[in-house]
């Protein structure tokens, strides 16, 4: 989708898989270009001047890595605001693409996949090997992005990746992967425990103003007990009373 214009913003949009070709074009025998491709991208975000706020809306299933490492890396690059909102599915690299958005938004009903990477490849048992070992060394790398703002040590994102794991815009909020869930009614007030606090509170203020009371009469009961002048005998002594 074509980016749109907005009142001191631009939307943006991922609603199709990440990739850096587009379908094939049987007629001019070549591939049609991709809008959902890092190229694209780079084009569009150069058009986008300073001080507009990127809003980013994602519905994709993922695709290549390697568009949508070079996607998040450009959006980190542009200094604007950036605010990101899965409407849909954002699964696989498209939910690595989010976490470039100064702002992660899930709205209800959305789900967020994380797992770890997987290849096409043929050779030897020395070639496999050796695949296997680049993909472990590119899921380091991967989970960087992930790890700069969760909430979760990489052990157990380690383990959620290697399960495949779908996540709700809670989950994916308690783990620190994003930063609001949009469309969520706060949560019902408890009137019972509010009373409560309320009483407490005004069980502490009496408690306080029974001891001030306290304070009040024994310095009342030192002043009576303290010596007063003998008048009579002043008055002897011609003393003033």
């Amino acid at each position: 989708m074509q980016p749109v214009q907005a009142e001191n913003k631009t939307l943006l949009y991922i609603y199709d898989d990440v990739t850096e070709y587009g379908e094939f074009d049987w007629n001019a025998w070549e591939y049609k270009d991709s809008e959902t491709s890092a190229k694209y991208f780079a084009e569009k975000l150069s058009e986008i001047p300073e001080g507009q706020t990127i809003e980013l809306h994602i519905n994709s299933n993922g695709g290549s890595v390697k568009e949508g490492v070079a996607i998040y890396n450009l959006l980190k690059q542009k200094q604007n605001q950036k605010v990101g909102i899965v409407d849909g599915v954002a699964h696989s690299v498209a939910f690595l693409i989010l976490q470039a958005c100064d702002t992660r938004k899930m709205c209800l009903g959305t789900t967020a996949l994380i797992h770890n990477m997987w290849m096409y490849c043929s050779g030897n048992a020395t070639q496999l090997r050796k695949y296997a070992d680049d993909l472990d060394d590119m899921m380091e790398a991967n989970r960087q992005v992930f790890l700069e703002r969760a909430k979760i040590e990489e052990s157990e994102l380690i383990e959620l990746m290697e399960n495949e794991t779908y996540l709700t815009p809670e989950k994916a909020l308690e783990y620190g992967l994003i930063d609001e869930i949009m469309g969520k009614t706060a949560e019902p007030v408890n009137t019972e425990e509010i009373l409560e606090k309320l009483s407490d509170m005004q069980r502490q203020l009496n408690s306080q103003e029974s001891f001030r009371q306290q304070i009040a009469a024994m310095q009342k009961s030192q002043e009576d007990k303290k010596p007063r002048k003998n008048n009579v005998l002043n008055l002897f002594r011609g003393g003033m009373i």
